[in-house]
């Protein structure tokens, strides 16, 4: 079993094989910017964990998988405890699987196809037996899942300083924006709909989804949720969270293993 102790130096381009899976539990960890020269897929079957990169910001929320391509600087984070798998690809065997970061359901074949993975040893010989056919579900499986829409697009304007300065809090309204950057409304919603496609409310709405999901995951109740969120009750934040998941807070946690948030 390649399970990897949280203090432990681990280097995927130090292995020859093309396919390398680890298993791992952490608490209030941080990775430091880093990159690697494999494609990675990052699992979380309990806790959530932040991936900053350079323009976005990736929320990965329990039960799901972020599928970050070879050579994309990146940070994780790991508020409390998460448990997670991590496979590596090598750069032939990552590059049909595309160079956009994502995030993505993970299917019950997925799964178990996971845990069979990260338990094989380093020098496994993924071309011969059911090794194979694992790599061959695997590969299938990410580049068919359904998107999670757990991803912000970051601005980049040096304007929007002092908003990106601050991501864990909820960002203001816009007139409120327009007093603190000294920039118009306009030409505010010009630089957000240049630069990560949505306009400044629908940008707010995404980060407010990305928080509420962190929230929950890391323990937050509901009614925690709505009032640091903004929103007036907790109703109002559940037919929010549907409007741009299309289920309930519970159904989207309901897979998580050991999650019951009374929800």
């Amino acid at each position: 079993m390649a399970q990897l102790e949280a203090d432990s130096p681990f280097d995927p381009d130090s292995f020859d094989a093309p396919v390398v899976g680890i298993r791992a539990l952490h608490r209030d960890h941080d990775s430091g910017v880093h990159q690697h020269n494999r494609g990675q897929l990052l699992f979380t079957q309990q806790g959530s964990a932040r991936i900053t990169l350079d323009n976005q910001l990736c929320l990965l929320p329990p039960m799901r998988a972020a599928w970050i391509p070879a050579g994309v600087k990146h940070r994780a984070v790991i508020q409390q405890a998460a448990e997670y798998r991590s496979v590596y690809l090598d750069r032939a065997l990552s590059l049909p699987l595309g160079n956009e970061v994502r995030v993505i359901e993970v299917s019950s074949l997925l799964r178990a196809v996971l845990e069979s993975m990260t338990q094989a040893p380093y020098d496994t010989d993924w071309s011969l037996g059911k090794y194979a056919h694992l790599l061959a579900l695997f590969l299938i499986e990410i580049a068919e899942a359904p998107r999670q829409p757990t991803i912000l697009p970051l601005p980049q304007d040096k304007r929007l300083a002092p908003l990106l300065a601050h991501l864990e809090l909820l960002p203001p309204n816009l007139q409120t924006l327009v007093t603190r950057v000294g920039a118009s409304g306009k030409t505010i919603g010009r630089i957000f709909l240049r630069e990560t496609g949505m306009g400044y409310q629908q940008w707010r709405q995404q980060w407010r989804l990305l928080r509420c999901v962190e929230l929950l995951a890391t323990g937050h109740s509901l009614d925690c949720c709505a009032f640091e969120l903004g929103f007036s009750n907790d109703s109002v934040l559940i037919a929010f969270f549907k409007s741009l998941t299309g289920t309930t807070p519970r159904n989207y946690f309901k897979k998580s293993v050991g999650f019951d948030q009374g929800l």
